[in-house]
């Protein structure tokens, strides 16, 4: 796939990354405003928590997004869980690092639909990633009705 940073994209389209943060692997995704669709990109590690910057460095660097999109997990109910918070400490950490605005995407089992929808033989890592794409897609397709 060739790389498309916001500055080829032409005038009016904003280029964006979403994530799906989790402890040991973020997935992550590109998207258009412009089209309100987004597409899988990569799976990056994380030890403990604790995010390869320098991975969610280049990404940013050879994307140059205008925002970043994150998904936000809730229980069923809309309360909180320990992910909520970790994924809003991820939302902060990304605003300070890059200076971007960081949009946040309220999600519920993601990653769970995602798996369900692959087959049995697919690659697992390729849910992390396709989670992002789910979240980023459905934050372009609300925003763009506005």
């Amino acid at each position: 796939m060739a790389k498309r940073g916001a500055q080829t994209a032409g005038p009016g389209v904003q280029t964006l990354l979403g994530f799906d943060y989790g402890l040991r692997r973020i997935g992550v995704a590109v998207g258009q405003a412009l089209t309100a669709s987004a597409t899988a990109l990569t799976t990056v590690r994380a030890r403990h928590g604790k995010p390869d910057w320098s991975a969610i460095s280049r990404l940013v660097a050879d994307w140059k997004p205008d925002a970043l999109v994150v998904g936000i997990p809730y229980h069923m109910d809309g309360s909180e869980q320990e992910m909520t918070r970790s994924s809003e400490r991820f939302c902060r950490q990304l605003e300070g690092r890059y200076g971007l605005p960081v949009h946040r995407a309220e999600e519920r089992l993601t990653s769970h639909v995602v798996e369900a929808g692959l087959a049995a033989d697919a690659d697992k890592h390729a849910v992390d990633p396709l989670a992002a794409q789910v979240i980023l897609q459905d934050w372009l397709q609300q925003h763009a009705q506005r």
